[in-house]
């Protein structure tokens, strides 16, 4: 989800997000559609902490999104791992990565994740501000290559894995492989597990990922009335 390993808050803005939400300790309360007990690390399990160790080391804080995983230690260490190989081993530079997460956030309609993401950008991975706020307002990247990879990342998304043969065509033109296609395949998996993770919750965003807030519906609205002045003006694009 995150990765702000080169911009780290200090110890008392992680103290402040952990009161933000979990001051109650383990009682259990309402998060979105869940009703689960919320962690405090000196009430966790030994797996469970294992885990939020790992995730604290990566990204140099402790995420809301990784407590409400580690209440399935399964599927926080499977997103974990998939998160960190993707980043090692996809082929993508900085750039491409969060574009990628950036996208497929975007259209998932996850809220914590493209704030989150969005700051990764800004101060870690340095993706240009009009390349960001390409994705998150759902208007073309002002950057063909950035823009190949970012629509054949929503349509593998929204295709559900089939892509036409000229969409894959367009891919490699952009420059891009069948090996890269497959990392794509990563990358949605592993931004499943916390868009879906963040939609049953409802997460809190922590402190740190204010700055970057988006709402879903900005861009459905956006989207809506793109599509309505295209009937109107007699586009079939």
């Amino acid at each position: 989800m995150v990765g702000l390993s080169t911009a780290a808050p200090g110890p008392a803005q992680l103290d402040t997000d952990a009161r933000d939400w979990w001051s109650l300790g383990s009682r259990p309360q309402r998060l979105g559609f869940l009703v689960i007990g919320s962690i405090r690390y000196t009430d966790a399990t030994d797996r469970q902490r294992e885990l939020l160790d790992r995730g604290k080391r990566a990204a140099r804080m402790l995420p809301n999104v990784y407590r409400v995983m580690a209440n399935s230690p399964a599927l926080l260490d499977t997103y974990l791992t998939g998160y960190e190989q993707f980043r090692a081993e996809s082929g993508f530079d900085p750039v491409e990565q969060e574009v990628v997460f950036l996208t497929i956030s975007a259209e998932n309609a996850c809220e914590y994740c493209m704030a989150a993401h969005s700051l990764v950008a800004d101060t870690v991975a340095r993706v240009p501000h009009a390349v960001t706020e390409a994705v998150r307002g759902g208007t073309p990247i002002p950057d063909p290559r950035l823009e190949a990879l970012s629509t054949f990342t929503r349509q593998l998304l929204l295709e559900r894995g089939r892509p036409t043969e000229d969409q894959v065509a367009a891919f490699r033109a952009a420059g891009y492989t069948d090996q890269h296609a497959l990392h794509l395949v990563l990358a949605l998996a592993v931004k499943t597990l916390s868009n879906y993770t963040n939609h049953l919750a409802d997460t809190p965003l922590d402190t740190v990922f204010r700055a970057r807030e988006w709402k879903a519906f900005t861009i459905a609205t956006r989207t809506f009335q793109a599509l309505t002045h295209r009937r109107r003006s007699g586009s079939t694009r």
